[in-house]
């Protein structure tokens, strides 16, 4: 008979599980909205993820309780050892599997990343988060509450700067930048006053204000100072990320993968990248840089896999398998 996993990559904007076995091979895969406790609460997570393990369920042609071996399951939200332990209990009690393994969704981008056991991942997003493991099991992270324990940065924050310096810009309060006229173009409105007046009363929906991080971007390539600078700071962040997490972990003076992921530097910006690319180098000559193509779905299944069959060598199949999916979902 054979051995079937389940495994979930659950971000703050969508949720990806699979069905598979122990071979490689993806008996299912279905994708639906977010499963942050931090965005719905743990009973919320619990439900969606009971909801999506029963329609992969249906989607593979396999009977809801048929015997699993492991659910592995990667999290936003799933940050400090009480947050673990509190989604592994609720997860465990639903008996989706014999056993459960629960942890942060950067432990699956990395693992979608790199085979290599000296490992550290920063995903810059919405947000900003950053984890590494050593070969010997150690791990790094950070608490990653947002700014109440210090952190700064991703598309959200991007955004909200963008339109903070466009109207500070405009009206003299900060440096002239080319994100005034930009921003208010963006919402095809007089000037920058005008739109956060529009945001205020709800004219303009708060929800569509971050793709500002992608005009920055544009504005930046354009050689904006005042863009410029706010993306180095962006860039001196997740470079301080990484050598936080390899200094804890030993590993700035050893050969070691640093993955990016996360949609903003997954979009490789030449400004952003180069500057992240330039940083890591210097405070760490043998670091390896990637960038995945791939969904953290597939660290998520690859991790599943390790824990199932140690060894196994099902890897390239389970990559090739899942590309597969995603490109027919």
């Amino acid at each position: 008979m054979r051995a079937l996993y389940l495994a979930v990559d659950g971000g703050n904007s969508k949720t990806d599980v699979v069905l598979g076995t122990a071979s490689g091979e993806v008996l299912g895969y279905v994708r639906g909205g977010t499963s942050s406790p931090h965005n719905i609460g743990l009973d919320g997570t619990v439900h969606v993820l009971d909801q999506l393990i029963r329609a992969v369920h249906a989607r593979a042609g396999i009977p809801f309780g048929t015997p699993v071996e492991i659910v592995a399951a990667y999290l936003a939200g799933a940050d400090l050892p009480v947050e673990v332990t509190a989604l592994q209990e609720a997860l465990a009690a639903r008996s989706w599997a014999r056993r459960t393994v629960v942890d942060n969704d950067c432990f699956a981008l990395l693992r979608s990343g790199t085979s290599m056991p000296d490992a550290i991942t920063v995903a810059c997003g919405a947000g900003n988060n950053c984890a590494g493991r050593a070969a010997d099991g150690r791990t790094a992270r950070f608490v990653a509450l947002g700014p109440i324990s210090g952190d700064w940065g991703g598309g959200h924050e991007l955004a909200d700067q963008t339109l903070h310096l466009a109207a500070r810009g405009e009206d003299g309060r900060g440096a002239p930048t080319a994100l005034s006229a930009a921003v208010a173009a963006h919402f095809d409105r007089p000037t920058v006053e005008a739109v956060s007046i529009a945001v205020h009363f709800g004219e303009i929906p708060r929800e569509v204000i971050p793709p500002l991080s992608h005009l920055l971007f544009e504005v930046a390539a354009a050689g904006d100072e005042v863009a410029l600078a706010l993306i180095r700071r962006q860039a001196d962040e997740i470079v301080g990320q990484h050598r936080v997490a390899a200094t804890r972990l030993g590993l700035l003076d050893r050969p070691h993968a640093l993955v990016l992921g996360g949609s903003v530097l997954r979009a490789q910006h030449p400004v952003l990248h180069r500057q992240v690319v330039a940083g890591a180098c210097r405070q760490a000559p043998l670091v390896e840089i990637s960038v995945p193509t791939e969904s953290p779905i597939v660290g998520a299944a690859l991790l599943a896999l390790d824990t199932l069959a140690p060894g196994h060598s099902a890897e390239p199949a389970l990559r090739t398998a899942l590309s597969s999916e995603r490109e027919a979902a």
